[in-house]
């Protein structure tokens, strides 16, 4: 299925790099539902922004009930069902190395917090999407990752540990779904210049990791937001379960 004839939902896609996706699949003809938590007014600006293949629907993804609203409400203001997911969603996080919280005082709340918006946000999106996917014979889901648990250049505990049990999900949700033409992939970014969440980061620390990539730079949300389109295509039919690192070449393999 070509991306124009897909609907995509993009979680926490009103702001930040959600934004960017949203904005990249909508130039490419597909229709973009564009799932937001608090941020309603940005929201509605993009939609307004992206026109009439856009539509903008609250609803927290850590709540199942409130997902299968959303996708249910979609497919009644669209028309149209979801064919596709961006699993984008970003529970209450800034990357601020000197301010994280350290080994020896992390409290586990902050990772059942995001276990909950990483790993059982995209099951309830997964679940909720996927009887539509099976009766269309086709589905694309990506999962946002990041590379820091190939290389833990700032320890954030929580974070890199909660998107590393979804690259677990990402694996074997591929193995269960392939049989029904469902490909479910992971992209991995590194720190992104600049998005809400990488705001908090110096300006020192872009400039250091740009000299250790190849590129000499940090990836951008738009670049970024490039990569999806590219696993949300026909062109990537037969890539599942995989996890591709999109960070200027920082991190290899």
């Amino acid at each position: 299925m070509q991306i124009s004839e897909q609907w995509v939902l993009v979680t926490g896609g009103a702001r930040g790099l959600g934004a960017h996706i949203s904005r990249a699949v909508a130039r490419e003809g597909a229709g973009v539902v564009i799932n937001y938590h608090r941020s309603d007014k940005a929201a509605a600006a993009l939609a307004e922004e992206l026109g009439p293949r856009a539509v903008a629907l609250q609803a927290d993804v850590t709540d199942a009930a409130a997902i299968q609203h959303l996708v249910r409400t979609a497919q009644e203001r669209t028309g149209h069902a979801i064919t596709s997911v961006v699993n984008n969603a970003l529970t209450s996080f800034a990357f601020d190395g000197d301010a994280r919280p350290k080994l020896d005082t992390i409290a586990w709340e902050r990772f059942s917090q995001q276990f909950d918006g990483a790993v059982k946000g995209a099951l309830n999106t997964m679940q909720a999407t996927l009887p539509a996917m099976r009766a269309a014979g086709f589905g694309r889901v990506v999962n946002v990752g990041t590379n820091l648990f190939q290389n833990p250049v700032v320890p954030y505990h929580d974070y890199t540990a909660a998107k590393a049990a979804l690259l677990s999900l990402t694996r074997t949700a591929a193995n269960d779904l392939g049989p029904d033409g469902i490909t479910v992939n992971m992209l991995s970014g590194g720190l992104l210049r600049t998005t809400d969440a990488s705001s908090a980061t110096p300006e020192a620390v872009f400039d250091l990791i740009a000299s250790m990539t190849p590129l000499r730079r940090v990836t951008t949300p738009a670049e970024f937001a490039d990569a999806v389109l590219m696993l949300l295509s026909p062109w990537s039919r037969a890539v599942t379960g995989q996890n591709l690192i999109v960070d200027c070449g920082l991190v290899k393999g």
